[in-house]
């Protein structure tokens, strides 16, 4: 847990809930990076834990471990086929909801791809170029600088105050490729 709490605090997604380990989410394909992970749980990244050193282990994807956190301010861009590219979808109440393209640009999707840690922004899509979402939207008139660390710190006309429909909902693309796993 020591592990997760680091992770969790990393991404900016609230307190560690679970460590799951053995492929709870699936197996990965890449290079193993991190073996023996030793945390305090007061570390800024998990980089600064201890460990065996980069690409050093004697594992398999069989033990690839995850995290499930809390989900403070939880965004996410939905696509079927990546978690780092889609229409910007924002959790507010329990609820998921959109975001108006009004005012979208670059520096918003920067901050978004910042916090899902997806790398740098590639485009800004408006006009629901990543399909419609359904009712609600959350925020609209979104003004990022771009260094924020997250879309809810950037000015807007207030949560739930909109005057677009979904033809107009916002999108992100992110440098990185993370793909999305599925257990079917």
């Amino acid at each position: 847990m020591n592990d997760a709490a680091v992770v969790c605090r990393e991404m900016r997604c609230g307190r560690a809930v679970s460590a799951p380990q053995s492929v709870h989410f699936g197996q990965g394909s890449d290079p193993i990076l991190l073996d023996r992970v030793g945390c305090s749980g007061n570390e800024r990244s998990l980089f600064n834990c201890s460990h065996n050193g980069f690409y050093k282990h004697n594992c398999d994807h069989g033990e690839d471990a995850g995290v499930i956190c809390s989900g403070q301010n939880e965004i996410r861009l939905v696509n079927p086929t990546s978690r780092c590219c889609g229409r910007l979808e924002i959790k507010n109440n329990s609820r998921w909801g959109t975001v108006c393209d009004n005012n979208w640009d670059m520096k918003d999707a920067e901050v978004v791809c910042r916090q899902m840690v997806c790398g740098r922004a590639v485009s800004a899509p408006h006009s629901a170029h990543f399909g419609q979402g359904s009712e609600p939207t959350w925020l609209d008139n979104v003004g990022c600088r771009g260094t924020e660390y997250s879309i809810t710190e950037c000015s807007h006309g207030g949560s739930g105050v909109e005057n677009c429909g979904h033809d107009k909902d916002a999108g992100v693309v992110c440098s990185s490729t993370h793909k999305v796993f599925r257990n079917d």
